[in-house]
């Protein structure tokens, strides 16, 4: 954390998590792959990697902590792999860069506010598209009950529902 000056690092394969605020605010780091290893990324784990312009999370992540990537302004893409079940509270907000998302087949669950303020996003796909729910209620979405089924079959919509109409909702698939 704080190391303003690292541009690189190297995540061993016995790393099996990567702690909260482990390199936030480190500046200049401008590109990380997670290995497979990892299970969890934690609160604000990479939050204010302004220079991070790639992610690659590795296919055993299950999931993406609170503010992880919050506030990494040069972040273009992100693909979140199959392994990943929950996208935590503001996991990318403020990536004012993020063009595209991808989401994997497994999540199942994606916090209030997880791509706020990314005011350059345009597109978010589901790899699975089955039945998700949007909810303004965090007893709805804890509970996986009530909410609105919303079709997320559009990219370009989802982008929408995501960065303005429904920015600060809870949304979940069963």
């Amino acid at each position: 954390s704080d190391c303003t000056s690292l541009t690189n690092v190297t995540i061993g394969n016995s790393v099996t998590s990567i702690g909260d605020g482990a390199f936030s605010y480190c500046e200049s780091l401008t590109s990380i792959e997670i290995p497979d290893s990892v299970t969890g990324i934690g609160y604000s784990a990479f939050s204010d990697c302004t220079s991070l312009t790639n992610v690659t999370i590795g296919n055993s992540v299950t999931s993406i902590g609170d503010g992880a990537f919050s506030y990494c302004e040069s972040l273009t893409s992100i693909e979140i792999p199959d392994s990943v079940t929950s996208i935590g509270y503001s996991a990318f907000s403020s990536c004012d860069s993020l063009t595209s998302v991808t989401i994997g087949n497994s999540v199942t669950s994606i916090d209030y506010g997880a791509f706020a303020d990314c005011s350059s996003l345009t597109s978010v796909t589901f790899s699975d598209t089955s039945t998700w729910y949007k909810t303004n209620s965090y007893r709805d979405w804890e509970n996986k009950t009530g909410g609105t089924e919303t079709d997320v079959t559009d990219a370009s919509n989802n982008a929408g529902y995501f960065k303005l109409t429904y920015t600060y909702y809870y949304w979940y698939k069963i």
